[in-house]
């Protein structure tokens, strides 16, 4: 253990002298964090005429703003959230949610969520109650609402969970409605001439599939059949064709499989293109689909199950025998609760039993031809998974089935494979590959990362080649500190004809044509010189949608070492950037408008509220800011400022860390610290920290109250996370202490998690914190190495051997770097009082570390306080919990660090009282 309270570093940093800025007006609250207002989802008119967005506090009442982009017009929607807006702006429709005092006050009977419909004409609006969803045609002339079923149809859904509610479709400018009576599914399609929906009843009598002509007014039916089940109602993307699964359920409402048809709008007909007693031996047609037409409509993907995990949906109760022979064997372990844990199973058992649904309900993909009416199966048992595109030569298929065991303590892999969609033919590309595979939209090449280098595959000859090794500038992450393969930054796009595949290094973009001629540093290089970081905007365009030839690309940048954010132009076939708008700010790209050049964005800084900007282009020519909200956060409260610092490690490595001063801070006076980390964190220098009731603290409400927050990056060693974290960031309080920021006799800890370790494991190898606050801490990694994550049932070895916890090796192989890494068996030497929190129903962390962390202590006279939160995952979900953490984490550092107040839960504990 080495004490750095007085401990003499070898570098010397000037003092650095700020002046003080003028008094703010008070500390923030928790009152004023759980009524601090955010902006929520946001909709942008197809026009870009209108924005429609969300405005919530943490706790309380919300509404949703709509606003046109000139700035023009305002209206409200009370209680709006989760706003949709026509592609022309003339109408916006948001749910009405429940205010929060009714929905407290309901013990049964909840109130249920309605629908507001406002015109941007004049702002009336028009509601609807009961609603469970609503979705727009695509032009935005009819709307269809989705109502909560009625309690007596409630009661009936017990046994025939099928069973459909009432549609209201609306046409939006003359106000006519039509009522469709229990409709279970329903789709637009994309020419806004018909709605489909399926019909399933009280009767079973008149379930079927139905479409409304939108034109003519008026209910069509497609196909009706007694007990009939229609689903997967998929429209193709322009020619009028609908495709839909059909099934039907017997008087116990145990469906049979399914069969494929596609209703052809023009001709009216309905054609089978599969039956359901069709497809390969083992597997089965399923109502439990996706159907999925490709651009040009010429195939459609859909899905088997596999035919034993289907027939479990078919399984009838036996009949019951009022005989009972109390000494059967078989009866009697019939009702043995029992799992076996066999070696050889590919998954473990808590990882088996959280896939279950996933793997009972997989579809293995095939391919239906319509011009040759013929269908392909893709996918099998070996290899399960498909990518669907829109090409109409190959697809790409990936299987982890060979590594399903080492999952457990190695990490994820797959085989790559393309697979021809005539023939299901597949062909290998890679083998237990960490990273995935891109294909080109034309399918002519597939582009993967292997061993630290990008390859580019001719699917045509079946061979591959290096595209980087020539290259001087590393294609891997370059701050990669895991003992697992080295991952990539990413493919960023092709061009269209499949000429060329864009590849991001860890600053710029390059070209690599499949040609294999030399590669265009799209970016010139201007990247890494300046320590700049480069991505392509992609605004609308699709991921598998190419970029052309010669295209203008928006790009984003954020500067390493600054940490300001920008937008930059440059072009797809040449090398060179053009800045558009750069300062020392946050930007944000949020939405380019479908049928015009309006652009919105965010900026923000950490005292800056990001509200939301229009710009007239992507070129940021002309903008304006759009929302005020918090324009008053100095005003109101002593919000602070922050800046950015630097410092050497104890091993000399180059580190920065993020200082938040309040707005009255004095240079002659020495603060409190409230430290808090994780990995990298000044990223967040221009980031508005949103005040919210969680297990973070909220920043400006410790700033506001005179403490200084400190934000340091985190440079870790394989097999030594927790030295590595403390050699980090002990230095950079050293720093604040030589500054004349920090007093020294004040320094707090706080981290959750992952540095919820880092804090338990700190507090053993130094004195110089005087308060620490520690999350769903690993106290002890000997035992949490073979420990469940209980949310995703894997086990922990991979977390330890191969990811974030860094070890490196397994605890066979390397007992005392397990050891030496735990801050429970260092509990001895701890000095600084810590308060513990984990919540008993953690998926990620198990909360017996936390236990264990607390005993330790306990045993050695520490002075420590445990937090055990009843029912809570990794982070406290209850709102009564998150704010009683909140709160005790302020009362404990104000405790230890102001010498304010005395809780009694800190000085004296609580006693356990019985229900």
């Amino acid at each position: 253990m080495y004490s750095l309270k007085n401990r003499l570093f070898l570098f010397v940093i000037a003092a650095l002298v700020f002046p003080s800025l003028a008094t703010a007006q008070g500390v923030l609250s928790f009152e004023d964090v759980m009524k601090f207002e955010d902006i929520g989802s946001i909709e942008l008119s197809g026009n870009g005429n209108w924005v429609a967005y969300e405005v919530w506090p943490d706790r309380g009442d919300g509404r949703v703003d709509v606003k046109s982009t000139n700035g023009r017009n305002t209206y409200s929607i009370t209680l709006g959230a989760s706003p949709k807006i026509t592609p022309n702006g003339s109408w916006v429709a948001a749910f009405r949610k429940v205010p929060l005092a009714e929905e407290l006050k309901a013990k049964k009977n909840k109130p249920r969520q309605g629908l507001s419909l406002l015109s941007t004409n004049d702002g009336s609006i028009t509601e609807f109650d009961s609603v469970q969803s609503f979705t727009f045609s695509e032009d935005g002339s009819w709307l269809a609402i989705q109502r909560y079923q009625s309690k007596e149809v409630e009661d009936l859904k017990s046994k025939n969970k099928k069973l459909g509610s009432e549609v209201t479709l609306r046409n939006v400018e003359s106000g006519i409605e039509f009522s469709l009576a229990f409709v279970h599914e329903m789709a637009f399609d994309s020419l806004s001439n018909y709605l489909a929906y399926s019909i399933v009843d009280t009767s079973d009598q008149e379930n079927g599939l139905y479409v409304f002509d939108l034109n003519d007014r008026e209910s069509k039916p497609v196909d009706v059949s007694k007990s009939g089940y229609y689903s997967n109602l998929t429209w193709d993307h322009d020619l009028q064709k609908l495709a839909f699964t059909k099934a039907t359920y017997d008087t116990s409402f145990v469906e049979s499989n399914a069969s494929i048809h596609i209703w052809n709008a023009e001709s009216a007909n309905v054609s089978t293109i599969l039956r359901a007693d069709e497809g390969n031996e083992g597997f089965a047609l399923r109502s439990n689909n996706s159907l999925t037409f490709t651009h040009d409509g010429d195939r459609l993907f859909f899905g088997f199950m596999d035919a034993e995990m289907a027939a479990l949906d078919t399984r009838k109760d036996d009949a019951k025998n009022d005989e009972v022979d109390i000494y059967d064997v078989n009866d009697i372990v019939e009702g043995r609760g029992l799992d076996i844990w066999h070696g050889d199973d590919p998954r473990i058992k808590t990882h088996e039993k959280v896939s279950w649904n996933s793997t009972k309900n997989h579809l293995y993909m095939a391919v239906y031809h319509l011009d040759k009416e013929e269908w392909v199966q893709l996918a099998d048992h070996e290899m399960p998974e498909i990518n669907i595109a829109n090409n109409p030569n190959v697809v790409l298929g990936s299987s982890q089935v060979p590594y399903m065991k080492e999952m457990t303590w190695e990490g994820f892999f797959n085989d790559w494979y393309y697979v021809d969609l005539e023939t299901g033919e597949r062909t290998l590309i890679g083998k237990k590959l960490s990273e995935g595979v891109n294909l080109s939209p034309a399918g002519k090449f597939a582009a993967f990362y292997e061993n630290k280098n990008w390859y580019l595959w001719n699917i045509e000859t079946g061979t591959s080649r290096n595209i980087t090794s020539n290259l001087d500038v590393p294609f891997y992450n370059e701050d990669h500190d895991y003992p697992s393969r080295v991952p990539d930054y990413g493919v960023a796009g092709w061009i269209e004809g499949d000429r060329a595949v864009m590849i991001y290094d860890k600053y710029d973009i390059w070209r690599f044509p499949t040609d294999f001629s030399d590669p265009t540093n799209i970016t010139d290089g201007a990247g890494r010189e300046a320590k700049r970081i480069f991505r392509i905007e992609r605004m609308n365009k699709d991921w598998g949608e190419p970029y052309a030839d010669n295209e203008e690309l928006l790009l984003t940048s954020y500067h390493h070492l600054n940490k300001n954010f920008g937008f930059y132009s440059a072009k797809a076939n040449r090398s060179g950037v053009s800045r558009l708008l750069e300062e020392d700010k946050k930007f944000t790209f949020v939405e380019k408008a479908e049928e015009a050049n309006t652009v919105l964005y965010k900026r923000e800084a950490y005292d800056e509220f990001p509200n939301i900007w229009v710009s007239n282009n992507w070129q940021f020519k002309r903008t304006n800011k759009l929302t005020n909200l918090h324009e008053d956060l100095h005003k109101k409260w002593n919000w602070g400022k922050a800046e950015l610092i630097d410092w050497l490690s104890l091993d000399g490595k180059f580190i920065q860390g993020i200082v938040i001063k309040p707005d009255n801070y004095d240079p002659n006076k020495r603060y409190p610290i409230m430290t808090y980390y994780y990995r990298f964190f000044t990223d967040r220098l221009h980031d508005f920290n949103e005040p919210k009731t969680n297990h973070r603290p909220v920043f400006a409400q410790y700033v506001s109250d005179e403490y200084v927050v400190f934000l340091p990056d985190i440079r870790f060693e394989i097999g030594r996370p927790g030295f590595a974290a403390t050699k980090s960031l002990v230095p950079g309080i050293q720093k604040l202490i030589e500054m004349g920021i920090a007093d020294e006799d004040k320094l707090g800890l706080h981290g959750h998690s992952w540095s919820g370790y880092q804090t338990a494991f700190m507090v053993t190898q130094t004195d110089i914190f005087d308060a620490a606050v520690s999350g769903a801490p690993v106290s002890n990694m000997t035992s949490a190495y073979s420990g469940i994550r209980w949310g995703s049932g894997l086990a922990r070895q991979f977390q330890y051997e191969r990811t974030q916890s860094r070890i490196g090796q397994s605890l066979v192989d390397a007992p005392e770097k397990y050891i030496e890494n735990s801050p429970v068996f260092f509990a001895d030497k701890i000095t600084t009082p810590m308060l513990i929190m984990h919540g008993d129903a953690d998926g990620a962390v198990p909360w017996y570390q936390s236990i264990e962390m607390y005993l330790a202590m306990r045993r050695f006279n520490k002075d420590v306080v445990f937090l055990q939160y009843h029912d809570e995952p990794h982070h406290p979900q209850k709102f009564s919990n998150k704010l009683d953490y909140a709160i005790r984490m302020k009362e404990y550092f104000d405790y230890y660090l102001k010498g304010v107040g005395e809780p009694e839960w800190i000085t004296e504990g609580e006693a356990y009282i019985g229900d």
